[in-house]
């Protein structure tokens, strides 16, 4: 195997291996950023304690009205008893009852706004706790997806590991020098393939004496604008 060929050869493996990490850490962000069931909680829990709340305005309106009914039957047993006969104190008894029956009309409407608001509560809650659900549920879904390509990633990358250190025992430290320098200079492609008489890297178009060296097996060509070493397939 010549060296621009096992070079290229180690790019690929490279290049995939680099897909690979990057994908696998994406992976791991994703498993654990649970952002979207954490939203979904959130407004599951602020929806629930606006309909406690309202539930529990709902009660105190409703105890409210009961107990003004219970100051109506008071008041109306003593008008019309016949326990009280002063016509002063008869007449206070009525204005007390019309008076009574005045505020129990505006505690029942509170009792109404009450039980509107515990309606669409309940309707809020009710379709809160279903997105939770719904995201909780498409998450364990996406989590097991996720773990089975993180295992099929970590397989192929153990295969990639073995193929590279086969491919390395057939270079000269010299080439790998070169090559690990490049990839550190050049963001991780240190060999570049030729395109349509191009640098497959940078695109700079390649004279033919040019390509002619770069399917040279006996030394190797570098690009000459971007440096990167040439391989022609």
């Amino acid at each position: 195997m010549s060296t621009v060929l096992g070079l290229y050869r180690l790019q690929q493996v490279d290049s995939r291996t680099d897909q690979i990490r990057a994908r696998l850490q994406v992976i791991q962000e994703t498993l654990e950023n649970d952002l979207a069931l954490r939203a979904a909680s959130d407004q599951l829990a602020q929806v629930e304690a606006r309909h406690r709340e309202s539930t529990s305005v709902l009660k105190q309106c409703e105890a409210e009205v009961e107990k003004q009914r219970i100051k109506i039957e008071q008041a109306e047993a003593s008008l019309y008893g016949g326990q009280v006969h002063n016509p002063k104190e008869l007449q206070d008894l009525q204005r007390d009852v019309i008076s009574l029956k005045r505020h129990l009309e505006t505690l029942e409407e509170r009792q109404l706004e009450a039980m509107l608001a515990v309606e669409e509560a309940e309707k809020n809650f009710v379709s809160a706790r279903k997105v939770f659900e719904e995201v909780k549920s498409n998450l364990s879904r996406q989590s097991r997806e996720l773990m089975l390509e993180s295992e099929a990633l970590q397989k192929e990358l153990e295969r990639l590991t073995l193929e590279r250190e086969a491919i390395v025992q057939e270079l000269t430290a010299q080439s790998l020098d070169l090559y690990n320098r490049l990839r550190q200079e050049k963001r991780g492609l240190a060999v570049a393939t030729i395109s349509e008489n191009a640098c497959a890297a940078c695109g700079t178009t390649l004279t033919p004496a040019q390509q002619q060296s770069a399917r040279s097996t006996s030394q190797l060509f570098n690009c000459p604008t971007c440096g990167r070493i040439l391989f022609a397939n």
